[in-house]
């Protein structure tokens, strides 16, 4: 079975950290493009973050520059993001997901693998 599996996601105060994990079953995760998306109740879902295969190039959304980060282990099959400096606005639920294209999308169509969500919540 091709999934994706996220972990680590739970409760933080406001300035703390959390580091999300995506592992990828049956399928090999150096041949895609990853990326992070998140969405809150009445709201699309929003890429964060995404990591190209191949060069490993980057992509951060604005309002989470400088405090994210993503990263992959093609070896251990797994991809993660590294939140700092948590803000209650980075409240949601978080999904990972894979395309085979070497270039990172905002479309959320063009994902082929999808996890099936970590809830992260920032809240004193």
């Amino acid at each position: 079975q091709l999934q994706l599996v996220e972990s680590g996601g739970g409760l933080v105060q406001p300035g703390g950290s959390l580091t999300l994990s995506c592992t990828a079953s049956g399928f090999t995760l150096n041949k895609y493009t990853i990326a992070w998306f998140r969405q809150t109740p009445g709201k699309e879902r929003e890429r964060v973050s995404c990591i190209t295969r191949g060069d490993h190039l980057t992509v951060h959304a604005n309002s989470v520059k400088g405090r994210f980060t993503i990263s992959r282990d093609d070896v251990k099959n797994t991809a993660s993001l590294r939140m700092n400096n948590l803000k209650p606005e980075d409240t949601a639920v978080y999904y990972c997901a894979a395309r085979s294209d070497i270039y990172c999308s905002q479309s959320l169509g063009e994902y082929s693998y999808w996890g099936q969500g970590a809830q992260v919540t920032v809240s004193s």
